[in-house]
């Protein structure tokens, strides 16, 4: 939601919004994406929490231009008027693969909750399968160590440890996984009860895998904010939240 500062007490770490629906919201220092000198009338963009603002960050610093401008094509179309916005990760949260993938098995674990872009969802996903061919190659050489995997030598020989290892790995990240799945859906605008799709037999897998394809919605939609690291053309309206 969009709104203007009323007031910000720097030296308390507190202030007051105005937001776009009418109420005012307070918030303090650690609700800020980014530390920055707040004055009255700054216009910002934020995450109503009940009579909480969350997740705010400046839209357009009072007095001057809050992103710099520049083209959003080249050549001689080029628009030196038209300006991009990047949404900026909150504090800690990394926007790289590996961090995608841990903060899915942590702090996401059961998140159905908010939006996941295109990069969070194969980040994630990618690690997922690297993780089972470690795991699978490993537990064949510890099988193979202590002579549970001889196929070779014995043809009813079976890899126990690499069994139990996979099993222990597959059940402990099918709710994350689920959870990640949904939450690309919100990010493209769709219900998450859409992942109940995958039962159908053999296209289910086929419908879900392109709704992972589809690019994310640039504007807030009824589960969230744009996700970090998202470029929202111009102009940036964003739907007011419930």
């Amino acid at each position: 939601m969009r709104g203007e500062v009323l007031h910000f007490d720097e030296a308390q770490g507190f202030g007051f919004i105005s937001g776009a629906d009418g109420n005012r919201y307070g918030f303090a220092h650690e609700d800020l994406r980014v530390r920055a000198s707040l004055s009255k009338g700054t216009q910002v963009e934020f995450q109503p929490s009940g009579g909480q603002a969350k997740d705010v960050f400046v839209f357009r610093p009072h007095g001057h231009s809050a992103v710099p401008q520049v083209p959003t094509q080249f050549g001689r179309h080029a628009d030196p008027q038209a300006t991009v916005l990047v949404q900026e990760p909150a504090a800690g949260n990394s926007t790289g693969l590996w961090s995608f993938f841990w903060r899915g098995l942590t702090s996401n674990y059961a998140n159905f909750q908010g939006r996941a872009r295109r990069k969070e969802f194969w980040g994630y996903f990618l690690f997922y399968y690297l993780g089972i061919i470690v795991l699978l190659f490993a537990g064949l050489l510890i099988d193979a160590a202590l002579g549970n995997f001889h196929p070779e030598i014995d043809t009813d020989s079976v890899p126990v440890v690499t069994m139990v290892v996979l099993s222990v790995f597959v059940l402990g990240t099918i709710i994350p996984g689920i959870a990640m799945t949904v939450r690309r859906q919100h990010d493209i605008g769709l219900s998450g009860w859409f992942y109940l799709l995958i039962l159908i037999p053999s296209i289910g897998g086929l419908i879900i895998f392109v709704f992972s394809l589809i690019p994310s919605q640039k504007h807030d939609n009824r589960w969230g904010p744009v996700p970090a690291g998202i470029t929202i053309p111009p102009p940036y309206v964003p739907v007011a939240q419930a």
